[in-house]
């Protein structure tokens, strides 16, 4: 219990004194990247962009080769609508030029080691377009994954523009016999199943490999959202701690919570789910589960929990 307790306080102060979760998304330009930040802090807006001294930039007043020159992976990017949320974009990889990856090399070692916690990197997105069938994942992401060793930050893959793969798949399912109708609707889960199978796993077998992976699609639609990537995410978190400040911060999502709890409380604790032995067990067993609420200010009194 006391170390429950500990990392309890931990997590605690931890909120306190940052409040921020900070992720790097790398990737080429057309990717995504925009659009499912967007998605993720529920906005059709814009981010707004800081430098490292914290001055807004305003890139209205610049023209476009200076805003070219804005584009640094240092700058935070912030929507008004989840400020605790901060991200960094890099633009991803090209064969022959290493200074890009070595950007992020530094990166990645400058919040790894930096003494201020609210400076720390907590995950990284790398977004991958997987449109282009005839090279839908290139020798420098390849790279990627057999240079750039990331710690303790989990890299989770985002697979987007799925759905473009679609009309290929469906070609080839009616050219087996099947009609179009049917085609049509088993082409979602045949096109990631083929890709995945000559290409995605590709990234699994490299010295660094991603710890996750989701397929995105038809992300122009507005009710499209990002809920698979908070909940594989959370998966990777295996710090209690920083599990608990990314609950705090996603506001999309209230069963993650949940899951979490359950998953990380409830089995580990209980085993055969009996639960309820004594009195004491289930209010412990709900005070721990609490924890995954982060939002909710738990108490303690002689006839059971506020």
């Amino acid at each position: 219990m006391e170390d429950i307790e500990r990392q309890r306080r931990r997590a605690r102060n931890l909120r306190m004194m940052t409040g921020r979760f900070r992720v790097l998304i790398i990737g080429r330009a057309n990717s995504g990247k925009t659009t499912i930040l967007q998605r993720v802090c529920n906005t059709t807006e814009q981010p707004k962009i800081f430098n490292q001294e914290g001055d807004e930039i305003d890139l209205s007043e610049l023209n476009p080769t200076a805003q070219r020159g804005v584009h640094d992976i240092e700058n935070e990017m912030i929507f008004k609508s989840n400020t605790a949320f901060v991200f960094h974009d890099s633009r991803g990889f090209e064969a022959g030029r290493t200074s890009e990856l070595q950007k992020v090399k530094d990166f990645m070692q400058k919040h790894s080691t930096n003494k201020h916690l609210r400076d720390h990197l907590h995950v990284i997105w790398y977004c991958i377009p997987i449109n282009d069938e005839a090279r839908p994942i290139t020798r420098a992401e390849l790279n990627f994954f057999d240079e750039c060793g990331t710690g303790r930050v989990p890299v989770i893959v985002l697979f987007t523009k799925a759905d473009v793969l679609d009309a290929q798949t469906i070609g080839h399912l009616v050219d087996t016999g099947m009609d179009v109708e049917d085609a049509t609707i088993k082409a979602p889960e045949e096109s990631v199943a083929r890709f995945h199978k000559n290409f995605g796993q590709q990234l699994y077998k490299k010295k660094y490999p991603p710890k996750e992976h989701v397929y995105f699609r038809d992300m122009q639609n507005p009710t499209s959202d990002c809920n698979e990537l908070l909940r594989r995410t959370a998966a990777t978190l295996s710090d209690d701690t920083i599990l608990q400040l990314f609950l705090t911060v996603q506001k999309n999502d209230l069963s993650l919570s949940i899951e979490s709890a359950i998953m990380r409380v409830t089995f580990p604790t209980f085993p055969g789910w009996k639960l309820f032995k004594r009195n004491i067990e289930c209010r412990e067993m709900v005070k721990n589960i609490l924890c995954y609420f982060p939002h909710m200010k738990v108490s303690q009194h002689s006839g059971g929990l506020n």
